[in-house]
Protein backbone atom coordinates (compact mmCIF):
# COMPACT_ATOMS: atom_id res chain seq x y z
CA UNK A 1 0.00 0.00 0.00
CA UNK A 2 2.80 2.32 -0.18
CA UNK A 3 2.58 3.69 -3.26
CA UNK A 4 5.30 6.56 -4.39
CA UNK A 5 7.43 7.69 -1.58
CA UNK A 6 10.17 10.84 -2.21
CA UNK A 7 12.10 10.98 0.65
CA UNK A 8 14.67 13.62 1.50
CA UNK A 9 15.15 14.33 -1.97
CA UNK A 10 18.15 16.88 -3.30
CA UNK A 11 19.08 16.78 -6.73
CA UNK A 12 20.86 19.56 -9.14
CA UNK A 13 22.49 19.99 -12.22
CA UNK A 14 26.55 20.95 -13.56
CA UNK A 15 29.27 20.87 -11.35
CA UNK A 16 31.57 23.58 -9.17
CA UNK A 17 31.10 26.94 -9.73
CA UNK A 18 27.98 26.20 -12.27
CA UNK A 19 26.37 24.07 -10.23
CA UNK A 20 22.63 24.67 -9.58
CA UNK A 21 20.63 23.08 -6.86
CA UNK A 22 16.80 22.19 -7.91
CA UNK A 23 15.34 20.14 -5.27
CA UNK A 24 16.25 20.68 -1.71
CA UNK A 25 15.46 17.78 0.72
CA UNK A 26 12.02 17.28 -0.64
CA UNK A 27 9.54 15.06 0.76
CA UNK A 28 6.36 13.84 -0.57
CA UNK A 29 4.12 10.45 -0.71
CA UNK A 30 0.97 9.67 -3.12
CA UNK A 31 -0.71 6.39 -2.09
CA UNK A 32 -2.47 4.12 -3.61
CA UNK A 33 -5.90 5.60 -4.92
CA UNK A 34 -4.67 9.40 -4.00
CA UNK A 35 -4.33 11.98 -6.27
CA UNK A 36 -1.73 14.63 -5.53
CA UNK A 37 -1.14 17.79 -7.54
CA UNK A 38 2.11 19.57 -7.52
CA UNK A 39 1.87 22.99 -7.97
CA UNK A 40 4.67 25.92 -7.91
CA UNK A 41 5.66 28.36 -10.60
CA UNK A 42 7.49 27.66 -13.46
CA UNK A 43 11.82 26.80 -12.47
CA UNK A 44 10.31 25.45 -9.01
CA UNK A 45 11.66 22.36 -9.61
CA UNK A 46 8.39 19.99 -10.64
CA UNK A 47 9.33 18.82 -13.97
CA UNK A 48 12.93 17.98 -12.20
CA UNK A 49 9.97 16.09 -9.35
CA UNK A 50 8.53 14.75 -12.04
CA UNK A 51 11.58 12.67 -13.66
CA UNK A 52 12.57 11.76 -10.90
CA UNK A 53 9.42 9.50 -9.73
CA UNK A 54 9.25 8.54 -13.02
CA UNK A 55 13.03 7.04 -12.98
CA UNK A 56 14.12 9.10 -15.84
CA UNK A 57 16.98 10.24 -13.15
CA UNK A 58 18.36 9.08 -10.07
CA UNK A 59 18.38 11.72 -7.25
CA UNK A 60 21.71 13.16 -6.09
CA UNK A 61 20.44 12.55 -2.54
CA UNK A 62 17.31 10.83 -0.60
CA UNK A 63 15.27 8.03 -2.18
CA UNK A 64 12.44 7.46 -4.98
CA UNK A 65 10.58 4.68 -4.58
CA UNK A 66 7.57 2.92 -5.40
CA UNK A 67 6.35 -0.01 -2.98
CA UNK A 68 10.04 0.14 -1.93
CA UNK A 69 11.47 -0.36 -5.04
CA UNK A 70 13.88 2.70 -6.24
CA UNK A 71 12.20 4.20 -9.54
CA UNK A 72 15.36 4.89 -11.40
CA UNK A 73 15.79 2.22 -14.27
CA UNK A 74 11.88 0.97 -13.79
CA UNK A 75 10.58 0.68 -17.19
CA UNK A 76 7.39 -1.53 -16.53
CA UNK A 77 4.81 0.81 -17.51
CA UNK A 78 2.02 -1.20 -15.06
CA UNK A 79 4.09 -0.19 -12.21
CA UNK A 80 5.13 3.67 -13.41
CA UNK A 81 3.95 5.32 -16.36
CA UNK A 82 4.63 8.66 -17.08
CA UNK A 83 3.20 11.76 -19.64
CA UNK A 84 6.24 14.38 -20.12
CA UNK A 85 5.68 17.55 -20.93
CA UNK A 86 6.92 16.47 -24.52
CA UNK A 87 4.29 13.88 -24.80
CA UNK A 88 7.10 11.16 -25.93
CA UNK A 89 4.84 9.27 -28.50
CA UNK A 90 6.19 7.79 -31.43
CA UNK A 91 5.83 9.48 -34.75
CA UNK A 92 5.47 6.21 -36.88
CA UNK A 93 2.38 4.81 -34.94
CA UNK A 94 -1.09 5.54 -34.98
CA UNK A 95 -2.57 6.94 -31.74
CA UNK A 96 -4.23 3.60 -31.10
CA UNK A 97 -1.09 2.47 -31.49
CA UNK A 98 0.77 4.30 -29.06
CA UNK A 99 -1.38 4.16 -26.34
CA UNK A 100 -1.56 0.26 -26.83
CA UNK A 101 2.29 0.06 -26.49
CA UNK A 102 2.26 -0.64 -23.16
CA UNK A 103 0.15 -3.26 -23.21
CA UNK A 104 1.51 -4.95 -26.56
CA UNK A 105 4.85 -5.44 -24.45
CA UNK A 106 3.81 -6.26 -21.54
CA UNK A 107 1.61 -8.99 -23.76
CA UNK A 108 -1.93 -7.64 -22.40
CA UNK A 109 -4.96 -7.30 -24.39
CA UNK A 110 -5.21 -3.44 -24.41
CA UNK A 111 -9.35 -3.55 -26.31
CA UNK A 112 -10.96 -2.64 -23.40
CA UNK A 113 -9.02 -0.55 -21.58
CA UNK A 114 -8.12 1.14 -24.85
CA UNK A 115 -11.80 1.58 -25.81
CA UNK A 116 -12.92 3.39 -22.84
CA UNK A 117 -10.00 5.96 -22.63
CA UNK A 118 -10.63 7.16 -26.49
CA UNK A 119 -14.02 7.78 -25.75
CA UNK A 120 -13.36 9.05 -22.39
CA UNK A 121 -10.58 11.68 -23.80
CA UNK A 122 -12.44 11.87 -27.32
CA UNK A 123 -9.99 10.41 -29.42
CA UNK A 124 -12.54 7.72 -31.27
CA UNK A 125 -12.72 10.32 -34.29
CA UNK A 126 -8.73 9.92 -35.10
CA UNK A 127 -7.55 6.53 -33.75
CA UNK A 128 -5.98 5.48 -36.78
CA UNK A 129 -4.45 8.33 -37.76
CA UNK A 130 -0.83 8.92 -37.69
CA UNK A 131 0.12 11.00 -34.33
CA UNK A 132 1.86 13.56 -36.85
CA UNK A 133 -1.34 14.39 -38.21
CA UNK A 134 -3.10 15.10 -35.14
CA UNK A 135 -3.03 18.76 -32.86
CA UNK A 136 -0.71 19.00 -29.61
CA UNK A 137 -3.57 18.63 -27.62
CA UNK A 138 -4.33 15.24 -29.31
CA UNK A 139 -1.28 13.98 -28.92
CA UNK A 140 -1.39 15.34 -25.09
CA UNK A 141 -4.97 13.29 -24.53
CA UNK A 142 -3.35 10.12 -26.47
CA UNK A 143 -0.17 10.35 -24.36
CA UNK A 144 -2.72 10.84 -20.83
CA UNK A 145 -4.30 7.46 -22.25
CA UNK A 146 -1.24 5.97 -22.45
CA UNK A 147 -0.30 6.37 -19.34
CA UNK A 148 -3.30 4.87 -18.15
CA UNK A 149 -3.63 2.08 -20.42
CA UNK A 150 -2.17 -0.75 -17.68
CA UNK A 151 -3.74 0.45 -14.62
CA UNK A 152 -0.14 1.74 -13.09
CA UNK A 153 0.61 1.69 -9.32
CA UNK A 154 1.81 4.66 -10.21
CA UNK A 155 1.22 7.53 -12.82
CA UNK A 156 3.00 10.60 -13.13
CA UNK A 157 2.15 13.32 -15.74
CA UNK A 158 4.06 16.84 -16.06
CA UNK A 159 1.39 19.15 -17.17
CA UNK A 160 -1.51 16.99 -18.66
CA UNK A 161 -3.66 19.70 -19.64
CA UNK A 162 -1.17 22.33 -21.31
CA UNK A 163 -2.38 21.96 -24.26
CA UNK A 164 -6.83 21.31 -23.75
CA UNK A 165 -9.71 23.69 -24.16
CA UNK A 166 -11.84 24.09 -21.57
CA UNK A 167 -14.14 20.70 -22.21
CA UNK A 168 -11.19 18.74 -22.80
CA UNK A 169 -9.47 19.65 -19.12
CA UNK A 170 -12.77 18.48 -18.12
CA UNK A 171 -12.18 15.58 -19.79
CA UNK A 172 -8.43 14.65 -18.21
CA UNK A 173 -9.16 15.64 -14.95
CA UNK A 174 -12.00 13.12 -15.18
CA UNK A 175 -10.16 10.52 -16.17
CA UNK A 176 -7.02 11.35 -13.71
CA UNK A 177 -9.80 11.31 -11.02
CA UNK A 178 -11.16 7.77 -12.12
CA UNK A 179 -7.58 6.69 -12.23
CA UNK A 180 -6.60 7.27 -8.53
CA UNK A 181 -10.38 5.83 -7.44
CA UNK A 182 -9.42 2.29 -9.66
CA UNK A 183 -6.06 2.68 -7.32
CA UNK A 184 -3.55 4.30 -8.92
CA UNK A 185 -0.97 6.88 -7.09
CA UNK A 186 -1.71 9.93 -9.59
CA UNK A 187 1.00 12.58 -9.51
CA UNK A 188 0.61 15.55 -11.29
CA UNK A 189 2.46 18.56 -12.11
CA UNK A 190 0.54 21.71 -12.85
CA UNK A 191 -0.71 25.08 -12.95
CA UNK A 192 -4.23 24.08 -13.42
CA UNK A 193 -6.43 25.11 -10.44
CA UNK A 194 -8.93 22.65 -11.93
CA UNK A 195 -7.09 19.45 -11.36
CA UNK A 196 -5.98 21.43 -7.77
CA UNK A 197 -9.96 21.25 -7.08
CA UNK A 198 -9.98 17.44 -7.57
CA UNK A 199 -7.15 16.34 -6.49
CA UNK A 200 -6.83 14.74 -2.49
CA UNK A 201 -3.55 17.02 -1.68
CA UNK A 202 -1.71 19.82 -2.96
CA UNK A 203 1.92 19.94 -2.74
CA UNK A 204 3.70 23.37 -3.48
CA UNK A 205 7.11 23.72 -4.69
CA UNK A 206 8.52 26.96 -4.54
CA UNK A 207 12.78 27.57 -5.56
CA UNK A 208 12.95 23.81 -4.80
CA UNK A 209 11.63 23.46 -1.85
CA UNK A 210 8.66 22.15 -0.16
CA UNK A 211 6.94 24.97 1.01
CA UNK A 212 2.53 24.02 1.98
CA UNK A 213 0.60 20.74 1.77
CA UNK A 214 -3.12 20.59 2.14
CA UNK A 215 -5.81 18.20 2.22
CA UNK A 216 -8.95 18.71 -0.37
CA UNK A 217 -12.06 20.59 2.21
Amino acid sequence: MSGLRVVEVGHGYGAGAGRVEVLHDVSLAAAPGELVALAGPSGSGKSTLCHLAAGFERPDRGEVAVDGVPTAGVTDWAVVAVVPQQHGLLAGLSVEDNVCLPAYRAGVDPTAAFSALAEALDLDAFTRRGVRETSLGEQQRTAVARALVLSPRVAVLDEPTGHQDDDHVTQVVAVLAAAAHAGSAVLVATHDRRVWEVADRVVRLDEGHVVQGRHRA
